[in-house]
């Protein structure tokens, strides 16, 4: 056997550590999401264990142990005079603040999906795929809460102005089809910053579409699929994170440049990715590879996928996608920590 470093078993068991105490922390930020823990104490703290759950209306005995955890990870803090929590700004911006970054969402969207480990460990075994709507039904809120904050910062300031021509077409009117929408929260940003377009949004998964409705705005929203969703002509199409989980990516390519009119845009956007596993073992990665194991990829087999592209396919594989469906150009133009965006013509 080969002799062990002990420093390095030292490094690895301090990732351990850390690791381990993140994934049983992640139900503990769910409940002080759902309980209104963490708006509480943005509002009106600092308290005591007490006087939290007296202003929650939540058991003393539970807060007492729930409040030094997350003080022990930082997303609260502590003062050992007073014995007081409280929330700095940005700990109540990241985690109490609707429009902030919403970040008890990520760890609502880990949850619900680890609880569907049973049907993961299956597929496993067995190569089968898991479909979008055979998810634990959190998974689709919390999805929608992961994504958000993203599209909200960055789609109509940054994403759209760097698509030439997009952002005056889509302000004198055209229509828009949001594939793959789930929720609608992409569908919604545009059409409230560009209200003279007509916006559908199409999801194959009609508890998301149902769920998007109650909150259409102008918005419609229809169940189909990305291979074969109604309508022609369109001035924009926008694949929001979803390419990657389709069982026929190009397949649907081919029916969105069909669907587009001759002058008309696919706008792309995809989490980020370099174009090979060892660009991508970082941090961000991580967290898409584990996510891509459990709902990406087994989405994708479950429509049929022989090769499923995987939510860290790059810019290589998602242009040969495009350019195997017969679209003109493929262009990456603009990408933040999270996500890559590009644009394609027909």
């Amino acid at each position: 056997m080969t002799e062990l470093q002990q420093n390095q078993l030292d490094e690895l068991l301090g990732r351990f550590v850390a690791d381990l105490g993140a994934t049983v922390s992640a139900g503990n930020v769910v409940i002080g999401d759902k309980l209104g823990l963490y708006r509480a104490l943005a509002e009106a703290g600092p308290f005591t264990a007490a006087d939290l759950a007296s202003y929650t209306g939540t058991a003393e005995r539970y807060v007492r142990e729930w409040l030094p955890g997350q003080a022990a990870g930082g997303y609260i803090s502590y003062d050992d005079v007073t014995g007081r929590y409280s929330m700095t700004a940005e700990q109540a911006y990241a985690f109490a603040d609707p429009d902030g970054p919403a970040l008890p969402g990520a760890f609502q969207l880990a949850v619900a999906g680890l609880a569907d480990t049973p049907k993961i460990l299956d597929a496993f075994r067995t190569g089968n795929g898991v479909a979008w709507g055979d998810h634990h039904p959190e998974v689709y809120t919390g999805c929608e809460r992961f994504f958000r904050p993203g599209y909200v910062a960055n789609l109509v300031g940054s994403w759209i102005p760097a698509v030439d021509g997009l952002g005056e077409r889509l302000t004198a009117g055209i229509a828009v089809a949001d594939v793959g929408c789930g929720l609608g929260a992409s569908t919604r940003i545009m059409a409230d910053a560009f209200p003279a377009s007509a916006y559908t949004g199409f999801d194959p998964h009609d508890g998301s579409i149902a769920l998007a409705r109650k909150a259409a705005g102008q918005c419609t929203f229809e169940v189909a699929r990305a291979q074969d969703f109604p309508g022609t002509g369109y001035g924009l199409v926008a694949t929001f994170d979803c390419l990657h989980d389709m069982g026929d990516p190009v397949g649907a390519a081919r029916h969105i440049r069909n669907a587009l009119a001759g002058d008309g845009y696919w706008l792309i956007v995809e989490p980020f990715a370099g174009d090979s596993p060892g660009e991508n073992l970082n941090p961000v990665g991580r967290v898409y590879y584990s996510f891509s194991t459990y709902l990406c990829v087994p989405h994708a087999i479950s429509e049929g996928a022989a090769n499923a592209l995987g939510n860290q396919a790059g810019e290589a594989p998602t242009g040969a996608v495009v350019r195997e469906a017969g679209f003109r150009t493929f262009q990456r133009v603009a990408e933040t920590p999270f996500n890559l965006v590009y644009v394609a013509r027909p």
